[in-house]
């Protein structure tokens, strides 16, 4: 195992993450606990749960993933925790812990970006993977979608800079609230997903939006027009509820899988026509993709042939790197660490909304 070995501690949001990679960027152990069972009473995350059940999970989840490593804390040589964005008090936890473990330690300690984090997780490889990871080129476009966000990055020589981002809800927002609507339960997102393949391609469609000539992405008319069009399906099919449907018949109506089919077509289109736009006007030969909704079936079936369309080399972040984990923290703290960069521990400070 090469060294310098890196720890690594996610709890931006609701899942409590530790990973343990070594200086060759192979993933030793990486351990994510959900919150799920916590958060579903109340349709999302709710802060103050979150925070207590970071306390409570954290022992757990280091203690299994130093031991998937084979390790102990004191072998540990350079210690990253999330700073941001996110939720303040989850973020405090681990960027807390991670503080103090460096300090206590004498260990270089880096205080990451979280979309940093996501933004080179398509370069790292599955744990078991013997291979190291490819080393991110100089120059590489990076798609970042999830919950939060719906980016575009230009990355030249290590600098980042935001090319588009979202003017409102995020692409896996606006799928988590057109599911809750239908009364599915938390999250919302991955189930709409799922349903999606049951429609039929074609039945029914909604236009893509577009932000005149900026890239920027705007989930928020498509929202409205699904949330409209599932009023009109109650108007006649009464009220839908499918959590309820699910657990009765197994199957909603046909016409509320073509909507979510519709949704999720118009949604992932909207990925591709900035993608379009972009490579129009600067082309490019890399593009790295990732977020939590990076997972999202339609858009993994849509982006390969978009990329060999036009000859260019697709990294698709592994699914199991595609939500938020420690090994992607690790990842980008032994990047940053290579280049010679650390933070102090005692000025690094959580913040729920930061640039990258």
């Amino acid at each position: 195992m090469a060294h310098p070995l890196v720890l690594g501690i996610e709890t931006s949001c609701d899942d409590t993450a530790c990973a343990v990679l070594d200086g060759e960027g192979r993933v030793l152990s990486s351990v994510v606990s959900s919150q799920l069972a916590a958060h579903r009473p109340y349709g999302g995350v709710v802060p103050e749960i979150a925070s207590r059940e970071h306390l409570a999970n954290w022992p757990a989840v280091s203690g299994e993933a130093l031991a998937r490593a084979g390790i102990s804390i004191r072998e540990i040589e350079v210690v990253a925790a999330t700073r941001g964005p996110g939720l303040v008090g989850a973020l405090l936890v681990g960027l807390s812990i991670g503080k103090a473990i460096a300090f206590a330690g004498g260990r270089p300690f880096h205080a990451v970006h979280h979309l940093e984090g996501h933004l080179y997780s398509p370069f790292l490889r599955p744990p078991g993977d013997p291979r190291p990871p490819d080393l991110p080129p100089d120059r590489f476009l990076g798609l970042v979608l999830s919950g939060g966000h719906s980016s575009l990055f230009a990355v030249e020589e290590g600098a980042v800079s935001t090319l588009a981002e979202t003017r409102d809800d995020a692409i896996g927002e606006v799928f988590d609230k057109v599911g809750k609507r239908l009364g599915l339960l938390y999250p919302q997102g991955p189930k709409v997903d799922e349903l999606a393949e049951r429609g039929t391609p074609g039945a029914q469609r909604f236009p893509v939006s577009r932000f005149g000539e900026t890239l920027d992405f705007s989930y928020s008319g498509l929202k409205s027009q699904a949330l409209l069009e599932i009023e009109r399906l109650e108007r006649i099919l009464g009220p839908i509820d499918l959590g309820a449907d699910l657990g009765m018949s197994g199957e909603p109506p046909q016409a509320v899988l073509d909507l979510l089919a519709a949704f999720r077509e118009s949604a992932v289109g909207q990925v591709l026509d900035r993608l379009e736009r972009l490579h129009e006007r600067r082309p490019f030969s890399l593009l790295a993709v990732s977020g939590g909704a990076a997972a999202n079936r339609l858009l993994r079936r849509e982006l390969p042939v978009w990329a060999e369309r036009h000859g260019i080399d697709l990294r698709l972040v592994p699914l199991i790197y595609s939500g938020d984990n420690a090994a992607m923290i690790a990842h980008a703290a032994l990047l940053r660490q290579r280049r010679g960069l650390t933070d102090d521990p005692f000025a690094a400070e959580a913040e729920s909304r930061i640039p990258l």
